[in-house]
């Protein structure tokens, strides 16, 4: 089981990567759904197998809703704005954060009770990798990506220490709720552009 929490982890490095770089929303929404496959992976070795799927499959619900909102929009080519979107920059920026990951990752599982080294590295890094993703874009779609990831990384953190059925319920509703959140305003910023001349 230790060999394919390890594999979960590499999962997450090369989906968190790979959103940071990926112009095609589809692309980065298919990273996000493979990121929650890893997830699971990574919960099963604190969660039974039911409380693991209902967050893997609350996360494949939400990019659903994104990725059927988002097709129905229309491709906007400067959807980035002014942000930084050299891909060097961000593999550079993403390099730092595996970086910061790799130091506070003993110290955050000691701190956790041994929560179990693959663990806390596959939620930091999904929690660091999710606010580098925040902070360098502005587009609603990339904006919900981001939390999402966050979200999911805080998951794994939490399942730790909190085995809650309860628990678990809620982070699945706050997942979907930012998925619609996300695709509402998605849809409201689309015709507030259409409106104008």
């Amino acid at each position: 089981m230790a060999i394919l929490e390890w594999v979960a982890v590499a999962i997450i490095v090369i989906t968190s990567v790979g959103m940071l770089i990926a112009r095609d929303w589809r692309v980065s929404v298919s990273l996000l759904a493979a990121q929650y496959l890893a997830m699971f992976i990574l919960l099963l070795a604190h969660l039974p197998l039911g409380m693991a799927s209902v967050k893997v499959v609350a996360g494949w619900m939400s990019c659903a809703i994104i990725g059927m909102t988002r097709s129905d929009l229309p491709d906007d080519p400067n959807d980035e704005g002014f942000w930084p979107r050299g891909r060097l920059f961000r593999l550079f920026a993403a390099a730092m954060v595996g970086i910061i990951v790799a130091g506070a990752a003993p110290g955050v599982n000691d701190i956790m009770a041994d929560a179990g080294l693959a663990e806390t590295s596959g939620a930091l890094l999904m929690i660091g990798m999710g606010l580098l993703h925040l902070g360098i874009t502005s587009q609603i779609l990339r904006v919900t990506l981001g939390l999402m990831t966050v979200i999911a990384g805080f998951e794994i953190l939490y399942s730790t220490v909190e085995g809650s059925v309860l628990v678990a319920a809620l982070l699945a509703v706050i997942t979907l709720g930012l998925a619609l959140v996300g695709a509402y305003l998605m849809l409201a910023s689309n015709s507030g552009a259409t409106e104008t001349p």
